[in-house]
């Protein structure tokens, strides 16, 4: 995680360099390592640095090539070294004296607009052409590396932080209030901001930008038309197994001491029990640091909330130097504080987790830390094989399959059904209609609080949800929907605030482009089998995982201790935005029904959930709409 911005009159103005100098200044907290500023005329980069990679103590960035006329600024860990190094004719020098920047320049001058598809890992860069007078920018293919971007008809501007546009004078501060009941229906849109005319680049995109105009291209997207050759079972489970193996693997390539999340489920494990095999498997021997957050106060009272007994079976396998943090005692990291970090109101709820875990791997002198974070939505569940079998009419395999599932998950096969066929099959119309004949109560939602000017529009519901003709009729294209969902991929672009705080880069395995590629191309048999759901990581994982992790089929449910805190630790900050002083919500808020849901919540806090999150996302709102300095 490091940090790039840059500059690019399309008016020809040369570039002040104070400019640049409090872009530099503004996002300063993302590269502790050092800084680089360099400019031509009318273009501009700079890059702030934290060092990670070997390859990164030896990089100094920008890039300039000036035979070639060409000038990178990029934040970039490239995987497929390897290959480039061959492909670049580049196999004449040592690889560790090879950075990923001189990469990604020299894959640009080969491959010109086509180079992005041709690099694995995680990247974000901007590429000045000073002969074609072009910039070209790119993002990854999974949006791990943040892209913000400005233009106007005399200017484009980018950065890693939103902070880092504002701190230029011509980049207004104007509320696009299309986006504000998109933000309180805790959803995401993946080019458009909260900030009129300041865009992020979405996954796997590049921008080509001229005097003249600007275009915006996808150079890659996920197929589910492609499906895996029939197999045998130890063919695919050999397969899933090496990509995985390889996508942590080339995710522990760091010149410091390299860390983990560890929270008990599936896929942190499972990173952590092929991590600390790597680790341990070479000259230089180093336990691997993982990082669990825990309630010990409030386990007795709340079961669900602990996993400890799943992380202790994990530690106990060996390799691990294990860290705890205890993030149910002292003060719950504030709302406001997080909103001057995030530039924009926040969104998730249990960023306080992220926070503390942050903290202490910084504490610890941990700057990389891998993540099992969506690992759930990339292996699937299965659950869609359901459908699939109802919807092709294959009913004995369908009744077989949710027997089994029912059997597992101990619950009837009426509710399998109603969840998994019924429900995923039949118009929203007839569902409607269901409802209503059981006189089933309208339950409050915390989308309620959308000021009713919203209500109808603009097509909010169309945003937020799925038409019912763009439904999927088949189980890989419901899973390729669930991998590109903005829910998904906004993940580590939020998370990304919380570390930058703490100069702490995240590394996702599961965010692996080979290894999504090959989930979505599976036979869907390989990911729901017999009632077993998740079943490929966990026949692949055998042996690696501990059977307490392996077999288990419920997931911890953290939300008791966001309930209580965010009242507990943040009651002034509540009182004032909502009760107090709302007056900055008005025309945006439904201020009523926001006020109702807060007493509410305020009265029984672990009873309120959905008014808790109203709560949450409107305080949150409130405070960034008063402290951002922004226009409406």
């Amino acid at each position: 995680m490091s940090a790039i911005f840059g500059i690019f009159h399309l008016d020809g103005r040369p570039v002040n360099p104070a400019d640049l100098a409090k872009m530099d200044e503004s996002l300063a907290h993302r590269g502790p390592d050092g800084s680089g500023i360099r400019h031509d005329g009318s273009v501009g980069f700079g890059h702030r640095m934290l060092c990670t990679t070997p390859e990164s103590l030896n990089e100094h960035l920008p890039l300039v090539n000036e035979s070639a006329h060409l000038m990178l600024t990029a934040d970039a860990r490239i995987d497929n070294r390897e290959e480039l190094i061959e492909a670049l004719g580049m196999k004449y020098r040592a690889p560790e004296d090879i950075t990923d920047s001189e990469l990604i320049m020299g894959a640009y001058e080969k491959w010109c607009e086509r180079c992005p598809n041709k690099l694995l890992g995680d990247f974000a860069f901007a590429i000045w052409n000073g002969r074609t007078r072009t910039l070209f920018c790119a993002r990854d293919h999974t949006s791990i590396k943040p892209f913000y971007y400005y233009r106007s008809h005399r200017l484009f501007a980018f950065a890693s932080e939103i902070k880092g546009l504002l701190s230029l004078v011509e980049v207004p501060r104007r509320l696009n209030e299309e986006m504000v009941p998109v933000y309180l229906s805790g959803w995401f849109d993946k080019a458009d901001t909260l900030y009129s005319d300041i865009h992020r680049l979405k996954e796997a995109s590049s921008i080509t930008v001229d005097s003249r105009a600007m275009r915006v291209d996808t150079y890659w997207s996920l197929d589910a038309r492609k499906e895996l050759r029939p197999g045998s079972d130890e063919d695919y489970l050999e397969g899933f197994r090496s990509i995985l193996s390889e996508a942590i693997r080339c995710r522990l390539r760091s010149a410091y001491p390299v860390g983990s999340c560890l929270s008990g489920g599936l896929d942190s494990s499972s990173i952590v029990g092929v991590a600390r095999r790597f680790l341990n498997n070479g000259a230089h021997q180093q336990p691997l640091a993982t990082y669990s957050a825990v309630f010990p106060s409030l386990v007795e009272q709340y079961p669900k909330i602990d996993e400890r007994p799943y992380m202790d079976a994990v530690i106990a396998q060996g390799d691990v130097e294990p860290h705890f943090v205890h993030t149910d005692i002292g003060p719950m990291t504030d709302i406001e504080r997080v909103t001057r970090v995030y530039d924009s109101p926040n969104i998730h709820f249990n960023i306080y987790i992220h926070w503390a875990l942050f903290k202490a791997a910084n504490r610890h002198g941990t700057r990389v830390l891998l993540s099992g974070n969506d690992g759930d939505t990339v292996v699937s569940y299965g659950y869609e094989y359901l459908s699939e079998l109802a919807y092709t009419g294959r009913w004995k395999t369908l009744l077989k399959e949710s027997r089994a599932l029912s059997r597992t998950m101990k619950i009837s096969l009426y509710e399998i059904l109603r969840h998994f066929v019924f429900g995923p099959l039949l118009p929203e119309p007839v569902l409607e209609l269901w409802r209503k004949l059981r006189r089933k109560p309208e339950q409050w939602h915390f989308t309620d609080i959308i000021h009713p000017g919203f209500s109808k529009n603009e097509g909010l519901i169309e945003q937020i949800l799925p038409s019912f003709e763009a439904l999927r009729r088949t189980a890989r294209e419901d899973h390729r929907l669930s991998l590109t969902s903005p829910l998904i991929l906004m993940g580590p672009e939020l998370i990304d605030r919380a570390a930058g705080a703490f100069s702490v880069e995240m590394r996702y395995p599961f965010f692996d482009r080979r290894l999504r590629e090959l989930c979505l191309a599976l036979p869907v048999d390989q990911k729901l089998r017999n009632g077993c759901t998740r079943s490929i990581i966990r026949r692949a994982m055998a042996g690696i995982l501990p059977p307490e992790v392996d077999n288990r089929i419920s997931k911890g449910d953290l939300s008791p201790n966001f309930l209580l805190r965010l009242l507990q630790d943040n009651r002034r900050i509540l009182e004032e935005s909502i009760m107090k002083n709302p007056s900055v919500l008005e025309g945006l808020v439904d201020i009523p029904s926001l006020q109702s849901a807060y007493r509410r919540y305020a009265s029984q806090p672990m009873q309120r959930r959905q008014e808790a999150y109203a709560v949450f996302l409107a305080s949150c709102l409130a405070i960034w709409l008063r402290s951002s300095g922004i226009r409406r």
